[in-house]
């Protein structure tokens, strides 16, 4: 039976009005995919007043004084939170899932194909499911070792000097110290080691070392000789990677291509036929799968990564417009007159900003073609209404029923009051768990996130932009996935009606902007 985490337990006490939110983002807000906190939730569904967050708390953490620095760092970590993830089925007295035992996920390939971008995506995916996952990035135990000024200009050769050889061994090993250290005193399931590994005989070293602790391997190659995807994953690092923290973009792209020509010569690729390994070429264009026979687990793996792509593309999340009865879930009514001027304000808005961006990025030099817009909306009138002027505009939009928001049951139509005399238990629980409490034939926040999973994947295999219109209750849960939000923050995510949310998954972070209204304050 599912047990609230400790940092839950502390009361509060309720009110039954819209929380407003101060704070508008008008630049860039770049977050780590982790969060941590532990606020409380209301009964009445979606429309109340949501008590101030409680300080932050969480497991502390054991390990290496490089461990220490890398948490500081945090440039691209995937955390795991106390208690359950949003879409965890159940919970192990082991603290692993699926019967699979303990993993290591070791990533193959030369930079700039995209392995680190998968690596932290997978580690977000698997993290929603509940599956304790981490990330270990060798170049964050570089960084964390030695200052990017005092590297040895040899470093990135294979034959390099003695003193050379011997600072890489200590950087690999307080890596892989780490890795297996965690497995041990925090219930790891399974850790992706994000590395280059282009030797054939070190690989398999590797794979001798995890069974001698009972640590199963699985590869994944990520292989490409697309010279366009090389050239825009050399040109996002000079962006993104904190490597290049300050650089000229031109001195980084020359320097990250000598690395690259530093370990061509040297890469073998995965050919072990006794292996098991997935090699995903070009980022996805096609995959090969030898044995990987994990029983379940692997097999979400793999297909997960049939849906990944590292193209970059933009989110964008909205509410819909005011209806004619908003407070209403069965009589799903249609938009008001300000539900309407909201809609056309929106579509502004969205056409507006995507023009911007594109003149930026002329600007830059980026000649590559726009992406494509693509509109989701659930099935309900109102979302349907607000994506009216993108549909006469000549958008694609699609009705998803996955998208309709939380049911509220029994609740509809009845007061705080009237909730708390009728469920005092359920209110009760509600205090305890504000994520997995559910009323009679209502939906809780956790039947919302296991619904919108399949979404989630079809989100990850979009290679244009997208917006989705939904229910603040679908937003907060499809925001939560890409942000790494822990469940019991969840119910607490804000989404002011004037703003529109944009959303740009990367390989070392994902970056946020909102985006005010036109004519909505």
């Amino acid at each position: 039976m599912y047990e609230t985490p400790s940092t839950q337990r502390d009361k509060v006490s309720h009110t039954l009005t819209q929380r407003s939110c101060d704070m508008v983002h008008s630049k860039p807000e770049v977050f780590p995919v982790a969060n941590t906190g532990s606020p409380k939730f209301v009964p009445q569904m979606d429309q109340q007043q949501q008590p101030e967050k409680l300080g932050s708390s969480g497991p502390g953490r054991k390990g290496s004084l490089t461990l220490d620095v890398l948490e500081s760092n945090n440039y691209h970590r995937m955390e795991t939170h106390v208690g359950q993830s949003p879409a965890q089925l159940y919970l192990t007295e082991s603290g692993r899932l699926f019967h699979a035992g303990k993993i290591a996920i070791v990533f193959v390939g030369l930079p700039a194909r995209g392995k680190t971008h998968l690596a932290v995506s997978l580690a977000r995916y698997l993290n929603w499911l509940g599956v304790n996952t981490r990330t270990f990035h060798l170049g964050d135990y570089r960084r964390a070792f030695v200052a990017d000024k005092d590297l040895p200009e040899d470093y990135w050769i294979l034959d390099a000097s003695e003193p050379t050889k011997e600072l890489r061994a200590k950087i690999l090993e307080n890596c892989r110290d780490d890795l297996i250290r965690w497995y041990d005193e925090e219930k790891g399931q399974v850790a992706i080691y994000d590395a280059v590994n282009p030797i054939a005989s070190k690989r398999r070293e590797l794979k001798d070392m995890f069974a001698r602790h009972d640590i199963q391997t699985l590869y994944i190659e990520s292989f490409c000789d697309d010279p366009k995807i090389i050239e825009a994953n050399v040109h996002s690092v000079k962006i993104s990677s904190p490597d290049y923290v300050g650089w000229d973009p031109r001195e980084a792209v020359k320097d990250y291509l000598r690395r690259i020509d530093a370990k061509i010569p040297h890469f073998e690729s995965i050919e072990d036929r006794d292996l098991d390994y997935v090699k995903v070429i070009n980022v996805g264009e096609k995959i090969i799968v030898n044995n990987a026979r994990f029983g379940y687990l692997s097999s979400r793996i793999v297909f997960y990564l049939t849906n990944l792509h590292i193209k970059r593309r933009v989110f964008y999340l909205a509410r819909a417009g005011n209806s004619i009865d908003e407070g209403s879930y069965r009589l799903d009514s249609e938009l008001d007159d300000e539900g309407r001027s909201y809609a056309e304000s929106l579509t502004r808005t969205v056409l507006k900003r995507r023009e911007s961006e594109l003149k930026q990025r002329r600007e830059k030099g980026d000649m590559s073609p726009e992406n494509s817009l693509i509109v989701w909306t659930s099935t309900r009138a109102r979302t349907v209404q607000t994506a009216s002027g993108f549909k006469e505009a000549g958008f694609t939009v699609r009705e998803r029923p996955q998208l309709s928001q939380r049911n509220p049951g029994v609740c509809e139509g009845k007061s705080a009051e009237e909730i708390r005399k009728m469920y005092p238990d359920i209110c009760a629980a509600l205090d305890q768990d504000p994520y997995h409490t559910r009323f009679p034939r209502a939906e809780s926040y956790h039947d919302v996130a296991l619904r919108t999973s399949d979404v989630l994947l079809e989100m990850e295999r979009q290679r244009g932009d997208l917006l989705i219109i939904a229910h603040e209750s679908v937003l907060r849960c499809l925001y939560a996935y890409f942000r790494g939000t822990p469940a019991d923050e969840i119910p607490f995510l804000s989404f002011r009606r004037n703003e529109l949310v944009e959303v740009l998954p990367g390989s070392y972070n994902c970056a946020e902007v909102r985006i005010t209204i036109e004519g909505w304050k």
